[in-house]
């Protein structure tokens, strides 16, 4: 049971209905956006109750999936780490079947869910993880990694990097805050 009253299109001002508008015309595909009851599901019903800052955070999670440099794969990696540190259980939800879509390996999708340390096939989503693991546990990234993260991403890869981490810690603390639930029917990742 969420914390946070659902809404309905129908009981929407001017300015939430809009924006409740722009977020179903701008996701397409992957997760249905609404819930049985044709409500809106994860952080978007917070959304549109401040539409203000509902708007710009609609933008930038817009903006950061789908129109950066950094390959879809590697950002999804970073979303399930985020999503799997937060123990957030609507992101990663959401994400580990778009991190699968996108070639992440099932073991690597398992071990987040585990708490464990992936094992990477790949390098790439090595150091993606390597990052976003250290500025999650420890606020800061060393400096051999940074470097392999800088030439793998390039300087513009790396502010594109800390946005994701940091926009979906606020997606998680979001969905974590009101306690927003899985789809009925969903398994849940964690017991906590």
């Amino acid at each position: 049971m969420t914390r946070l009253r659902t809404l309905t299109r129908a009981e929407l001002s001017d300015d939430q209905a809009e924006l409740w508008d722009g977020i179903v015309d701008s996701r397409g595909g992957g997760v249905s956006l609404f819930d049985d009851d044709g409500c809106l599901v994860g952080p978007f019903n917070a959304f549109v109750h401040q539409p203000r800052i509902g708007r710009r955070l609609s933008s930038l999670g817009g903006l950061l999936r789908f129109r950066t440099s950094i390959d879809r794969r590697l950002s999804e990696v970073a979303i399930c780490t985020v999503g799997s540190h937060w123990h957030s259980e609507f992101e990663f939800w959401a994400h580990a079947p778009m991190a699968l879509e996108f070639g992440v390996d099932d073991a690597v999708i398992d071990a987040l869910r585990e708490g464990r340390r992936p094992e990477f096939a790949r390098d790439d989503e090595r150091i993606v993880h390597a990052v976003t693991s250290q500025l999650l546990t420890d606020r800061r990234v060393d400096d051999a990694t940074f470097a392999e993260a800088e030439a793998l991403l390039g300087e513009t890869g790396m502010v594109e990097l800390s946005a994701l981490v940091g926009y979906y810690c606020l997606i998680s603390m979001v969905l974590n805050l009101f306690e927003i639930p899985l789809p009925a029917g969903a398994q849940t990742a964690w017991s906590d």
